[in-house]
């Protein structure tokens, strides 16, 4: 399969093809190692991906967002997630299509700068490792909220703390997730594999028990609320806050260079994760908001399907789901510090950050620099505690890169370069990436004026970083 990085890889070059003086050709010491010809390890499988891309969607989707979601829109919440999940479908097939031509870690970013041209890759490459960022954070505000509610049960309290506790666990929660980043990519796959068969069995047999008990099958069947009790808009802006919850098919792209046998395990991964946590999000809203109504509901906040499980099951049954809740927003903190230090070392090696960034740990085959370029932005927004603004950014930050991803197909079947032979062809063209693009777009209009601002800002500074440090840049595989 032909490639658009011919002998290497993504390699950054100036205009005149010379490396930069201060960045070396290559650097080796004792741990560490960066050269142009280095590539990551294929050790993730087929579900190595798709717990990648279910276990990064499943978190915030079923564990954090129902109160909140239910709080906006009501029952109609169920509408909202099954919107997030079409579009996410829309843009999965064109990702698809890129990744098996272009398997290469730095997902989106590696497609938009490779169709599009190095500025437009370089407002992709920084947004996604900010977005990711954004993204982990509230993953890790979501897991603080479900380790103190843990505690509470077992009758421990963290008040008198100078900081709130969630915020304080998440921020240790932070460092170690980097920490077992760096100790290699196989272990953080396998941990996420058994966290993610774990959390599907638990989801699977409770959602089942909350489906039968609104139909009446262990009590009184469920008088549904009206279905647009706040109103059809409503439907709109709760979408474009809860899409955070399908950036997971994504991040399956951003290790595609770690991916074995790429042309038949990078479709399936996005493809089947979106499809399965999207049948998930539905059927969670419904049983959610059977049991105690909309209203109520969003009274519980981030851990509202621990009261759900406390009135369908008692004790037990919230116990279990704050179990689950615990893995759930471990497993999307875990996948989503990983894939944004994988979009780090793809900016580094195509020198849009410093070259440095992309140096690889001898001793577990990981980009460690890249690992500490992604946790520490993380820190500092896991201390803002502002959980939907956290979502909505890197909702805006994935929606801006979809919708070019989705442009990106288009250009490159356009112009058909001789490098680009994916093994993978969508059904449908050119309707479903002309729709993705659309769409991706369009949800942005609906999101909160804050988290717009915000990540206009991010792009514009992108842009600035851009053309001061990296304008002189072009990429092998330009077209």
């Amino acid at each position: 399969m032909a490639d658009p990085a011919a002998d290497g890889g993504p390699v950054g070059e100036n205009v005149a093809g010379e490396t930069p003086a201060d960045e070396p050709e290559s650097v080796t010491d004792e741990t560490t190692v960066y050269e142009d010809d280095v590539e990551l390890e294929r050790t993730i499988g087929l579900v190595g991906g798709l717990a990648i891309g279910i276990g990064t969607m499943i978190g915030a989707g079923i564990f954090v967002f129902p109160g909140l979601a239910a709080t906006e829109a009501g029952p109609a919440a169920a509408l909202s997630f099954a919107i997030g999940g079409v579009i996410a479908l829309l843009v999965a097939l064109p990702t698809s299509e890129l990744a098996t031509a272009m398997p290469r870690s730095g997902g989106g970013y590696y497609f938009v700068s490779r169709s599009m041209g190095t500025s437009y890759g370089a407002i992709v490459g920084l947004g996604l490792w900010l977005g990711l960022v954004f993204a982990s954070a509230f993953y890790l505000v979501g897991l603080g909220h479900y380790i103190v509610a843990v505690l509470a049960e077992v009758g421990i309290s963290l008040a008198g703390l100078p900081v709130p506790p969630h915020v304080l666990l998440g921020l240790l929660f932070a460092v170690a997730l980097t920490g077992l980043s760096v100790g290699g990519t196989e272990n953080t796959a396998k941990l996420q594999n058994v966290i993610v068969v774990v959390l599907l069995a638990i989801l699977t047999g409770f959602l089942t028990y909350g489906v039968l008990d609104a139909a009446g099958v262990f009590g009184d069947q469920t008088v549904p609320e009206e279905f647009f009790s706040q109103g059809q808009l409503p439907v709109l802006t709760t979408a474009a806050l809860v899409f955070t919850s399908y950036l997971g098919f994504a991040q399956v792209a951003t290790v595609a260079g770690e991916i074995k046998r790429p042309s038949r395990n990078l479709p399936l991964a996005m493809v089947g994760s979106v499809i399965v946590v999207t049948l998930f999000y539905v059927v969670t809203i419904f049983v959610a908001t059977s049991s105690f109504g909309a209203e109520r509901l969003g009274g519980f906040g981030e851990t509202a399907m621990v009261e759900v499980a406390r009135d369908l099951l008692g004790q037990p049954g919230a116990v279990l789901i704050l179990f689950a809740g615990l893995l759930a927003t471990f497993s999307s903190a875990n996948a989503s510090v990983l894939s944004a230090s994988r979009s780090v070392y793809a900016l580094s090696r195509d020198a849009l950050l410093p070259r440095w960034a992309s140096r690889i740990n001898l001793r577990y085959g990981t980009p460690h620099i890249a690992l500490g370029m992604a946790g520490g932005p993380i820190l500092v927004l896991v201390a803002t505690d502002q959980v939907e603004i956290l979502a909505e950014v890197a909702s805006f930050l994935h929606l801006v890169m979809y919708a070019l991803i989705c442009v990106a197909l288009l250009v490159l079947r356009r112009r058909d370069p001789a490098w680009y032979d994916p093994d993978f062809r969508i059904p449908g063209y050119p309707v479903i990436p002309i729709l993705g693009a659309l769409a991706s777009a369009g949800l942005i209009a609906f999101m909160n004026r804050a988290s717009i601002v915000i990540g206009a800002a991010i792009m514009a500074g992108s842009y600035l970083w851009f053309r001061y440090y990296a304008a002189d840049v072009q990429l092998r595989g330009d077209v």
